[in-house]
């Protein structure tokens, strides 16, 4: 990317959004990053103003409301900021040239698949937070033509109120047993390494819709078990079924992500989440 080329990182109070911040103040890029505090996406009129006078090359929107159970009564703010106000986005950027990224999740998918979602697969969200998302999917394809649409799967970094490992930890502190869903099976994905992949596809120029997670697979229990092992947690871990837990929302039982054809395009596919996951926690340990 050029350094004379302008981004607008939207969302930039989420983990993925300040990931991207750290990462283009690294590169030393030029960029202007708001906060759902700066701007309301679901406002048209104020979001046109500041994104044409900014005049943006790249919007990258990490803005998203992602509390999937609340969705299910709250559902027309999801339609708001997942659907409705992608489809400003979209219509904006398309008026003043911008390239726009926009973030979509596994929850598109209804689970019942038992083998990996490609970029071919329906969708068939059991959500309202899913139908939002793919929603705001529909928006970007019918108003854009030069955007990246990027599906995510349990997405974990910085944010202690969205990053499992996060919440995960928080609760071992307190307690001496805890019960984790093993039949809801994904892809984690680290945003440090979704910020690095999205980067370098977007200098591909070879715009439209791609799976973007971290390699491998693993059940929720699994992916705790795995995080509470490498902090030496001396406590029990216990796997137990998702009808014994009581939610608004279903969740899919199976949807991991087939990243095909990403790793073409960008020349390799993510690291395996052990990998990111141990990253991760080298890296909270050294904020400690």
């Amino acid at each position: 990317m050029e350094n004379n080329q302008k981004i607008l990182i939207l969302g930039a109070d989420g983990q993925l959004g300040q990931s991207f911040v750290l990462e283009l103040e690294r590169q030393g890029l030029k960029f202007l990053a708001l906060t759902s505090s700066d701007l309301d996406i679901t406002d048209f009129g104020r979001m046109n103003e500041v994104i044409r006078n900014y005049s943006p090359d790249y919007i990258i929107n990490c803005a998203a409301y992602n509390n999937v159970d609340k969705a299910e009564e709250d559902w027309e703010n999801a339609y708001l900021v997942n659907g409705l106000a992608v489809r400003n986005l979209a219509i904006i950027s398309e008026d003043i040239g911008s390239v726009l990224i926009h973030y979509s999740t596994d929850y598109v998918f209804s689970g019942e698949k038992d083998k990996s979602y490609n970029i071919g697969d329906e969708p068939d969200p059991i959500s309202a937070y899913g139908r939002s998302k793919l929603l705001g999917e529909c928006f970007l394809r019918d108003f854009a033509r030069k955007y990246y649409l990027i599906r995510l799967s349990a997405v974990f970094g910085n944010n202690p109120n969205a990053s499992f490992p996060l919440k995960l930890l928080s609760w071992s502190k307190t307690k001496d047993v805890l019960e984790i869903v093993d039949d809801q099976v994904f892809s984690p994905t680290f945003v440090d390494d979704v910020v690095i992949a999205t980067l370098e596809l977007i200098e591909t120029g070879q715009f439209g819709l791609y799976h973007m997670t971290n390699s491998g697979q693993c059940s929720r229990y699994e992916f705790a078990k795995y995080i509470l092992d490498s902090v030496n947690w001396k406590g029990k871990c216990l796997p137990i079924e998702s009808n014994k837990i009581e939610t608004l929302a279903k969740r899919p039982k199976f949807s991991v992500l087939d990243s095909f054809p990403l790793g073409k395009v960008i020349g390799y596919k993510l690291p395996d989440w052990h990998d990111s996951v141990d990253k991760f926690l080298i890296n909270i340990k050294n904020y400690e």
